[in-house]
């Protein structure tokens, strides 16, 4: 698109919380997955990336302002936000699961067993788990926080019963806190598509993301940035 070639820059709405999607090392560098996605976008383009830090609630309304070209920061595409923005992808499938330092709560089959007001969960305020926890868990107590790491604060402190969030997450905080006991669901409750969220007024821009997308996932690029940033490596030592 001319306002993009025009300006040489890719800007990029992300959350930089969400191992091993997108996150901060001790340098304060944003790095993971979807950095290496997007970048290797941005250079198919010609075109340099520049990361925008915000929180995840206010992602799709500074994509809306124009204050950035696109979003990338596990966000699941929904009938709800694609009737604001469009999506390119998915470059991923995720799905709901639960981080805990209970066994018995990361043991359970279905969200019902867990709907008891006696319990409390944490959730990514804005995020599709937000709207799964008020949907199944609608009994149970919930608190709501800016960024995932409060919501891990909140599990290791005993403040909650558990985390609700993308399962890639859940499997990596386990990774970083090897003596906290963590465990996280076997198997996701959901299964839930992964997009790039695009100005809805652009569809040539949509279909310039999405043939990019289909040429990294048939020459295998997807398949070594995966294989970079779900097995657990070096990159975990880097984080705070």
């Amino acid at each position: 698109p001319e306002r993009i070639s025009t300006r040489g820059e890719l800007r990029v709405g992300l959350s930089g919380d969400q191992p091993p999607l997108n996150m901060r090392t001790k340098q304060g560098e944003i790095v993971g997955f979807e950095v290496d996605l997007v970048r290797a976008l941005a250079g198919a383009m010609g075109l340099e990336v520049r990361l925008v830090e915000m929180p995840f609630a206010d992602l799709l309304s500074a994509l809306e302002r124009d204050e950035v070209d696109l979003v990338i920061s596990g966000m699941t595409i929904t009938p709800e936000r694609n009737a604001r923005v469009a999506f390119a992808g998915p470059y991923m499938v995720s799905g709901k699961s639960l981080l805990s330092k209970s066994a018995e709560v990361t043991g359970v089959e279905s969200p019902e067993e867990l709907d008891d007001p006696a319990r409390g969960f944490a959730a990514l305020e804005g995020s599709t788990s937000e709207a799964f926890a008020r949907r199944e868990l609608g009994r149970a107590r919930l608190v709501t926080t800016p960024d995932l790491d409060g919501g891990v604060r909140k599990v290791l402190a005993g403040e909650v019963d558990a985390l609700i969030t993308d399962h890639p997450f859940c499997q990596v905080s386990v990774l970083r806190h090897p003596e906290a006991g963590l465990s996280c669901l076997q198997t996701p409750f959901t299964i839930e598509p992964l997009g790039i969220a695009l100005p809805a007024d652009d569809p040539l821009f949509v279909n310039l993301v999405d043939n990019y997308l289909v040429t990294l996932r048939e020459t295998a690029m997807l398949a070594r940035f995966r294989v970079k940033w779900f097995s657990e490596g070096p990159w975990l030592a880097d984080l705070p």
